[in-house]
């Protein structure tokens, strides 16, 4: 595991999203994910273990705008794909899906779903962006976990456009937290005092059949021993591709910032678990408009302010551009705007805007007025 970490380039950047598969007309999902893949047939895109969904990749690049634009050209060639039969959206989970029916086949997700039943139906529906940043140095890499745990809560704040499910409001900023929960080693990580804590956790995970696979630690920030990753897996996955560049901007300079911190002698914190538990809660609740718990200071932080004090702090490390759509997608409250879509056009609606705004991000005109079928 160490050695991934020791061959891995500092600060390398890439990013990997979960989007969904819709039907045209209707806009629910659709379930083709295999005859899609078998048509690609590249390594740019992988399934997931809902057969609605499908998982665009990156290469490891040199800066945020190099991974971006990696998903930005996946996303034309997968377009060009779908030739119009289906339609592809970024959002945390579909608004009218629940539970998933439909799953991608293979040996590995059959035994998901046969070991966790409904958990498989109920996770299976999330859809996440995963930012990774390289950190070169095996305790480098320990210690910028331990510390970068502390802020995933602040990614699901500023990424949450999920509130509906089941084709209702589940009053929540973000519900896809809550759907991946139903699958185990999910949420947030433990604090790891040294390599062997990992290999003793994964030893004894081997010998009880409780984590057969490195790759089943959920986390929302976990160390990616195959790639020598800080791996951040807590932000919805986005229908803007401007709007991934500032999350997978700020993922990276905050790796940058705590290396730097490290490097200059500085004890990095390892925040408790259960602290960034209640901000997590508080960011899947309410996002934008979330007070958060200032896990040095212990009192509650309006999460705009938040936000502030982070950009304000990292802003050398990435390009202003980045950092200013950051700005944008704080000062807005993304689940409000949804629900009044909802009000107006019904749930459908916002998988059609979803989907408008990723097919116009990837260069694509946007589907004609009044396709969408209104759910009541």
């Amino acid at each position: 595991m160490r050695r991934a970490f020791e061959d891995v380039s500092d600060l390398t950047v890439g990013a990997e999203e979960e989007l969904l598969l819709l039907d045209p007309f209707t806009l629910e999902p659709a379930p083709a994910s295999e005859w899609i893949l078998a048509e690609i047939g590249e390594s740019w895109a992988h399934p997931e273990l809902w057969s609605a969904q499908i998982e665009l990749v990156s290469g490891a690049g040199a800066s945020p705008a190099d991974a971006v634009g990696d998903l930005r050209a996946a996303r034309t060639r997968l377009v060009d794909v779908l030739a119009g039969r289906l339609r592809i959206a970024g959002l945390g989970t579909h608004p009218l899906a629940l539970p998933a029916d439909d799953f991608h086949p293979g040996e590995r997700y059959e035994a998901i779903v046969e070991h966790h039943r409904l958990g498989a139906r109920l996770g299976a529906l999330a859809s996440g962006l995963h930012v990774h940043v390289g950190v070169a140095g095996p305790d480098r890499a320990l210690a910028v976990y331990n510390a970068m745990r502390g802020y995933a809560p602040l990614f699901t704040a500023l990424a949450a456009n999920a509130p509906f499910v089941g084709g209702r409001d589940s009053g929540l900023a973000t519900v896809r937290p809550m759907l991946a929960d139903a699958l185990p080693h999910q949420g947030v990580g433990p604090p790891l005092a040294s390599w062997a804590a990992l290999e003793e956790l994964l030893e004894w995970g081997r010998r009880t059949g409780a984590i057969p696979d490195p790759a089943q630690l959920w986390w929302e920030c976990r160390l990616n021993v195959r790639h020598g990753t800080i791996e951040l897996r807590a932000p919805d996955t986005q229908g803007s591709l401007e709007d991934t560049l500032g999350l997978v901007a700020l993922t990276r300079a905050l790796v940058a910032d705590l290396c730097e911190r490290l490097d200059g002698g500085e004890r990095l914190p390892a925040p408790d678990t259960m602290r960034i538990q209640e901000n997590r809660w508080r960011a899947m609740r309410f996002g934008m408009e979330a007070e958060l718990v200032d896990l040095d200071g212990g009192r509650p932080v309006p999460a705009r302010e938040a936000v502030a004090r982070v950009l304000e702090r990292v802003a050398r490390h990435a390009a202003p551009a980045a950092l200013d759509r950051v700005r944008l997608r704080a000062a807005r409250d993304e689940p409000q705007e949804q629900r009044e879509l909802a009000r107006t056009a019904g749930p459908a609606a916002i998988a059609a805007r979803a989907a408008d705004t990723t097919e116009a991000a990837a260069g694509m005109t946007p589907a004609p007025a009044g396709y969408v079928r209104i759910h009541g």
